[in-house]
């Protein structure tokens, strides 16, 4: 009779403790945040294994290297995440101070995210430095050194982290630096596509089929620019106007999810944008129909396609589908073979 007059001050003072936490907002928000994750995780391996596929004859080269790269990162994320809730919701079930507390994993997944969102800027980089063959390398150097300039930001928060954030509460201490990173890659983001676009504009053949090519690919490298962009928006946004919730930690889960699936799905637009081209992975036979064009039209046609359907990897993907020539006098439908435009 004892122990349970004594129990009963305990289970009291719990009770008025947990209505004040707001869990609805704060550590479910994160729970969400970890559940889309998952799924855009297993969008991920999709990608992965899409590449593999359509890349299978090639042996091993630098893009598969990548892919297998941004694949551990990711998985190592979301290992952090999941162990960070599965901390807060399951081993400290109804133990009400440590949900103030910091796990080790909170921080460490903050460092793999940083980490992987310069490196995945740097993949971008070396896409616009081969686009950009044979033209100025002044876009090229700007680009790299708007990127550069981002590690400042990054070290801030990874410092801040480590040194100030001992709470879940301290995260409030350390707004400034994430405002700062946050909106420096957004600037990178829009930064890096309007080189992107600009470069694939600049770059179109006169070939009808070509140019649609082109323009299908400028629409991904904008979606997926804006995507990333607009995801740091939300995060400095929701952390700005509601600070003393876990919305925006639960925000910045998806941050470096987005990255990667966007790197993947510009490495596999071809896939993508070829409905009717084959996406097994093998190559077939093609008819190739002798083309009489003059001189000048000859060595346009090389050029173009040497600028842009030059693959780093020398992977090759015939298009089997016929291409418009437009002629100074008369118009012709040909059958032709091209190099595969570089998954920008």
């Amino acid at each position: 009779m004892e122990l349970i007059l004594s129990a009963a001050p305990m289970a009291s003072s719990t009770q008025d403790l947990t209505p004040h936490l707001h869990l609805a907002n704060t550590f479910g928000a994160i729970l969400i945040g970890v559940i889309i994750a998952a799924v855009l995780f297993g969008v991920t391996n999709i990608q992965a294994f899409i590449y593999f596929r359509t890349h299978s004859g090639t042996g091993i080269t630098f893009y598969k290297l990548v892919v297998i790269w941004l694949w551990i990162l990711d998985a190592l994320h979301l290992v952090l995440i999941v162990h960070c809730i599965y901390f807060y919701l399951v081993i400290n079930y109804g133990n009400v101070v440590a949900l103030t507390e910091i796990v080790w994993s909170g921080k460490l997944q903050s460092v793999v995210a940083v980490s992987s969102i310069f490196v995945e800027h740097l993949l971008y980089l070396h896409r616009i430095w081969t686009v950009s063959k044979g033209r100025s390398r002044a876009l090229p150097i700007t680009v790299g050194i708007a990127i550069v300039l981002t590690s400042g930001p990054a070290t801030a928060v990874i410092w801040c982290m480590y040194q100030f954030v001992h709470s879940i509460s301290d995260l409030v201490r350390i707004q400034w630096a994430l405002y700062m990173y946050l909106g420096t890659v957004a600037f990178v983001d829009i930064y890096i596509a309007s080189s992107l676009c600009y470069l694939l504009a600049t770059s179109r053949t006169g070939f009808s089929r070509t140019d649609l090519f082109i323009t299908k690919l400028m629409n991904y490298v904008i979606d997926t620019g804006c995507l990333t962009s607009m995801c740091s928006m939300i995060a400095i946004i929701t952390c700005a106007v509601m600070p003393k919730n876990y919305i925006f930690e639960a925000v910045e889960f998806l941050l470096l999810k987005l990255y990667v699936n966007s790197y993947l799905a510009l490495l596999n637009v071809q896939y993508y944008v070829q409905p009717n081209a084959d996406k097994s992975g093998f190559r077939h036979g093609v008819y190739h129909p002798k083309l009489h064009v003059n001189a000048s039209q000859t060595r346009e046609l090389r050029a173009s396609r040497k600028s842009m359907f030059e693959h780093p990897d020398g992977e090759v993907m015939h298009i089997t589908r016929p291409v418009q020539a437009v002629m100074p006098q008369r118009p012709m439908e040909v059958t032709m073979q091209m190099n595969s435009l570089p998954s920008v």
